[in-house]
């Protein structure tokens, strides 16, 4: 398993941008898939992007297609998700997670952070 560690979220005005970061622990970071899923309060989380595990094929939402832009640096351990003109109904605490394969489904993910809070003011 790894160990994933979320950060860069905070308070931004609507149409704004926020680049989050997750730090992964181990060394076999680079063989795994990775996703950024949220959950809003009473809802369930979703899926928001994925990328494989040289990066080379990403994955996204359709609520976020074209605004967000999720990355990785394998040589440092770390997965981003850049998020650019948010909206109020992007405010969730914003989940990373790894997985044996690339996919799309929470059950799917077997390591996840702590998560980090995204609140977009209207």
């Amino acid at each position: 398993q790894v160990q994933l560690v979320e950060s860069g979220g905070g308070l931004v005005q609507a149409g704004g941008s926020l680049r989050l970061s997750c730090a992964a622990s181990g060394r076999t970071f680079s063989t795994y898939p990775m996703g950024w899923f949220r959950q809003a309060p009473g809802k369930e989380r979703e899926f928001v992007a994925a990328i494989s595990w040289s990066g080379g094929s990403t994955y996204y939402a359709d609520s976020v297609k074209g605004r967000f832009t999720i990355s990785r640096d394998n040589a440092k351990n770390t997965v981003y998700l850049q998020m650019n003109s948010l909206k109020p109904e992007d405010t969730a605490v914003y989940y990373c997670a790894a997985s044996l394969v690339v996919a799309t489904q929470v059950a799917d993910f077997g390591s996840w952070g702590q998560g980090t809070q995204v609140t977009v003011s209207s």
